[in-house]
């Protein structure tokens, strides 16, 4: 299983809009931090993590061609606002139709793609104010050939697979239906628990979670917020929890890269940072 952070920093990004501190307007790469969203390929499968705003310019950058299916956390606008970006994976894993000169939906060319639907697993809560946010979504796409996101939602309540990797959701705390995941790749027996946005973990799920090989987990800042995990209770589920590896995300402008990295030097855990892949 592979794993790549296409985002790492909190709901307003960073840099973020005007603002000139020094985390904002460093030049060190690993500052700049999209929205908080995974690309995870294993064997012939592959899947996203969310759909961050930034989603597209991400899969640009990192010459993201497959996408089998799509994992939600919630649909907070951070997570979900590149959605509409899916139905480009639609197309890519369509097939041609053959297409006359007087079809009406000829366009210059003796075919059209007939894109394929895609699974996107959430929560029932989720999948409700996904329809809402995007009324338009179907399994069928858009009339007239129009593109649309041609989507089969799933509730995630029961674990289930995409290829090799079994995907169990649970939920968290954040203020707002939300759900964290526990990935296992069969084939390599890698153990991933992703947990993008919360301020409380239920004890089942840090159960569940104890002795992963990695652990990406939310981690804003110092200061207290009421619906993310600060650096020292971000240890604190860390430290119960016991990976092998952790990475924080969703963190903001407070603290450079670097800083971080001094701030935890000495320990397993480290600042995620966009574009960083990881094998398991």
């Amino acid at each position: 299983m592979t794993f790549r952070f296409l985002g790492t920093g909190t709901s307003v990004g960073v840099p973020q809009i005007g603002c000139a501190c020094p985390v904002c307007t460093s030049s060190d790469p690993r500052d700049r931090r999209r929205r908080c969203g995974a690309y995870v390929t294993a064997g012939d499968a592959a899947f996203l993590i969310d759909t961050p705003p930034e989603m597209r310019l991400a899969c640009v950058a990192y010459g993201i061609r497959k996408v089998d299916a799509v994992v939600l956390t919630h649909a907070h606008m951070d997570h979900v606002a590149g959605f509409d970006d899916v139905r480009r994976f639609n197309t890519i894993n369509g097939e041609r139709v053959p297409v006359a000169p007087d079809d009406p939906l000829y366009r210059g060319l003796p075919y059209r793609i007939v894109g394929k639907p895609m699974t996107c697993y959430a929560a029932t809560a989720t999948i409700r104010q996904m329809q809402t946010i995007f009324p338009y979504i179907g399994t069928a796409g858009g009339a007239q050939g129009l593109y649309r996101p041609q989507i089969e939602f799933a509730d995630n309540a029961a674990p289930f697979a995409i290829g090799t990797v079994r995907v169990e959701s649970f939920a968290v705390e954040h203020g707002f239906p939300c759900c964290g995941y526990l990935l296992a790749d069969a084939a390599t027996g890698g153990r991933l628990g992703y947990v993008s946005d919360c301020h409380e973990i239920p004890d089942s799920a840090v159960e569940r979670l104890k002795g992963v090989d990695v652990m990406v987990l939310n981690c804003l800042r110092e200061r207290p917020h009421p619906t993310h995990l600060t650096l020292a209770r971000a240890r604190a589920y860390l430290a119960r929890i016991a990976p092998k590896r952790a990475y924080l995300i969703h963190m903001c402008h407070d603290f450079t890269h670097e800083a971080w990295l001094a701030k935890l030097a000495g320990t397993n855990i480290e600042p995620a940072y966009d574009g960083l892949e990881l094998k398991l």
